[in-house]
């Protein structure tokens, strides 16, 4: 019986054309790819749309691997090696007949290389790609930590921390592979930041992907320090000292790309509690879109940025996307022409064409100590990473007024607080309304999933909470959970921002030194827009939800 080629099933269900398939074929031509791959990645046919064709076509179940619960021992059946080169998945195991999923079922080598390691007879089902990957990394990075956890506990007593830890650069060792497993279940799961956090009886694993923890996995308390130990080598830490925080920087590469991590310990009543943040080198998100300014906001974002001298303020609680912004600025503002220096603690992102600083205050170089040195560098540009007190703001805002753009940061609720700040760290006002030329204040919301978003009808009550008023006349959307956001219904995050721009009347407010009150009034009547307003603009147009919203952003106007 003659086996048909995913064409002739795709032209035979109506989906293409023989045109579509010919057209596919030659852009598959010397290449790697398989012609499923081309044909969704080039929009010839979407993913569901495959998958329905070779459902009703070849009669393969599909599953949603989103849903369902694997048992980790199934990998003793299709070792990884054969799992990540053929892309399947052991999903169940009835009697001697294996249940495997792949998202190219037609890949007839693959079905063969299954029955030749687990001799079993092999039911083939069908699944999306991103499931495929995710699943994958799930099972088999699980069960390598878990083997490497098995391997360090049967070694335990014969081997010592110390000389564990001198063993650290052996890439066979298993506390290397238990902590190259951790990082790169993060990086598969797009995470922010490993928190590594040792509790009395053991130690737990949580990575945060979308500002949410997860937990992934718990060690045993032996393994602890071994863990910690090799943490500490990659990022050039002393390994004999527990007692004082430390900061370091390592790199891990995955899929053939380097990423940074900056790394920092704690210690704890339970020994040193390690927090990892991924440095993502994404330039596609360090740009207006990218952050989510808005076409209505863009025009107030060029109105602060094109001065030439003042100070610009990016302001928001801790996590809220700051440093995004201001790298995202920094960019916009780096030219051949312009000598720009950032003092940054730590330097997150290596900009080319930025002096950047690392500001060390063990030594003396605080960020008051570094802007005066800097000054004495002919800057036109001056990045401050944040400003932390009255003598920083001060010599900050004199630098601004002399001449200078410098960028900031504040943690302040909003922006109109940040004014209120600069007067509490002693600024006097006649500083405050010269140099400062607009303050950006931001939050950060969770987007709904594009791939199962769906229309509902909206909660009165949280519609009160937010301020919409009228939403009978609204729409409202939420994500139903899908193999695309791992049935979570959000995908992404998206910054939520009010960008305040002083005028002369603001400015001679500010001057006067009148109250917070009088401050605020006065902004009120100019064309200021709150960042609750935008929040609710997010909502109608389906970008976020009214939970998000409630959760991140304050409700008060």
């Amino acid at each position: 019986m003659k086996v048909k080629r995913l064409g002739e099933i795709l032209v035979d269900s109506g989906v293409l054309t023989d045109e579509d398939i010919e057209k596919a074929l030659a852009m598959q031509k010397g290449t790697n790819r398989r012609l499923g791959e081309v044909l969704i990645d080039e929009k010839f046919i979407s993913e569901s749309d495959m998958i329905e064709a070779l459902r009703m076509q070849l009669g393969i179940e599909f599953i949603d691997l989103t849903k369902a619960k694997i048992d980790s021992s199934l990998t003793a059946l299709v070792p990884k090696t054969v799992a990540k080169q053929y892309r399947v998945v052991p999903v169940k195991l009835v009697g001697d007949r294996l249940y495997i999923a792949m998202d190219d079922p037609l890949n007839f080598r693959a079905v063969e290389a299954v029955k030749e390691t687990s001799h079993k007879r092999v039911v083939v089902m069908i699944a999306y790609r991103e499931a495929i990957d995710r699943a994958l990394a799930v099972l088999y990075e699980n069960e390598g930590a878990h083997a490497a956890i098995q391997e360090m506990s049967e070694d335990q007593g014969l081997v010592s921390i110390e000389e564990r830890t001198n063993e650290a650069d052996n890439s066979s060792a298993p506390t290397v592979k238990l902590v190259n497993s951790i990082l790169e279940r993060g990086i598969i799961e797009k995470a922010s930041d490993v928190h590594i956090e040792p509790h009395e009886e053991e130690m737990v694993v949580r990575i945060r992907v979308d500002g949410r923890l997860t937990e992934i996995l718990k060690i045993p308390k032996n393994l602890q320090n071994a863990v910690i130990s090799r943490l500490k080598v990659m990022s050039n830490m002393n390994v004999t000292e527990r007692r004082v925080p430390q900061d370091g920087r390592a790199a891990i590469r995955s899929n053939g790309k380097d990423i940074d991590m900056r790394v920092n310990t704690l210690p704890t009543i339970y020994g040193e509690k390690i927090v990892i943040r991924y440095l993502w080198r994404d330039s596609a998100t360090l740009t207006r879109k990218g952050i989510g300014i808005t076409d209505k906001d863009s025009e107030k974002f060029d109105r602060i940025i094109k001065n030439s001298s003042g100070l610009i303020l990016i302001v928001g609680p801790t996590g809220s996307g700051k440093t995004s912004t201001l790298y995202t600025i920094i960019q916009e503002l780096n030219q051949p022409d312009v000598n720009m220096i950032s003092l940054e603690d730590p330097v997150e992102y290596q900009i080319d064409g930025v002096t950047q600083v690392a500001i060390n205050e063990k030594i003396g170089l605080t960020f008051a100590e570094a802007l005066r040195a800097c000054l004495r560098q002919d800057p036109d540009i001056i990045c401050v990473g944040e400003i932390r007190d009255g003598e920083t703001a001060e010599i900050a805002m004199r630098a601004a007024m002399t001449g200078h753009l410098v960028l900031s940061t504040l943690h302040t609720e909003d922006a109109v607080s940040a004014i209120d700040r600069l007067k509490d760290m002693g600024v006097e006002p006649y500083l405050i309304s010269g140099s400062l030329r607009g303050v950006i204040s931001q939050r950060l919301v969770r987007k709904i999933c594009p791939d199962c978003r769906e229309e509902i009808a909206p909660d009165p009550e949280l519609c009160d909470l937010v301020g919409i008023r009228d939403y009978q006349n609204l729409h409202f959307f939420k994500g139903a959970g899908c193999h695309k956001c791992f049935n979570s219904g959000y995908r992404g995050r998206t910054g939520v921002f009010e960008i305040l721009t002083l005028n002369s009347r603001l400015r001679d407010v500010i001057n006067a030194g009148v109250p917070s009150s009088q401050v605020r009034k006065e902004i009120s009547e100019s064309d200021f827009t709150p960042m609750i307003v935008n929040a609710r603009n997010l909502v109608t147009s389906g970008v976020t939800t009214l939970e998000e919203v409630l959760s991140n952003v304050a409700t008060i106007e």
